[in-house]
């Protein structure tokens, strides 16, 4: 099983800090499709305290039309995550799938509007009130994946036995 999380155009280091320590802690691959709103040069990542980077299998593109290119939804399990989804996040069954990508939008705009008229029916999005604008990224990479995980068994995870065994 391989999952993929695919930050569009992330703004804030932050964000994209927790997505990459969630991917360490998961095996996900993380994906950087480029511009990036901030630095992740070695001296940079050491900075910023990030002594798991090295654990995270990452992939950078130089474009969306370049991660597309590759990785072609019409060929792929691709989940568009947007809060203009068509689905909620739950609907999509993933335990047969063996490979899964998760793809998330900058924090300022979300995925192009384009993108997600073309792949409308490949669109999740996770429930709230109508109220708020939208949950923070990398809480939504985190509640987004672990579903995909709990749908399988929380396969390739290891069980920790309980403290007070």
């Amino acid at each position: 099983m391989k999952i993929h999380v695919v930050m569009v155009e992330p703004e804030i280091p932050q964000n994209t800090g927790n997505i990459a320590r969630t991917c360490a802690a998961t095996g996900a691959k993380l994906h950087l499709i480029h511009p990036l709103g901030f630095d992740i040069s070695e001296k940079a990542v050491k900075r910023a305290g990030l002594d798991y980077w090295d654990k995270v299998e990452i992939e950078e593109h130089k474009s969306l039309k370049e991660f597309l290119e590759k990785y072609q939804p019409e060929k792929n399990n691709m989940f568009f995550v947007t809060t203009k989804g068509k689905h909620t996040y739950c609907e999509p069954n993933y335990e047969k799938m063996e490979e899964i990508f998760l793809l998330f939008g900058k924090e300022t705009k979300g995925l192009p509007e384009d993108l997600l008229q073309k792949y409308i029916d490949k669109t999740i999005r996770i429930p709230m009130r109508p109220t708020l604008r939208s949950l923070n990224l990398s809480n939504s990479v985190n509640i987004v994946l672990y579903e995909v995980y709990r749908q399988k068994n929380f396969e390739g995870l290891e069980e920790i036995s309980s403290y007070f065994d």
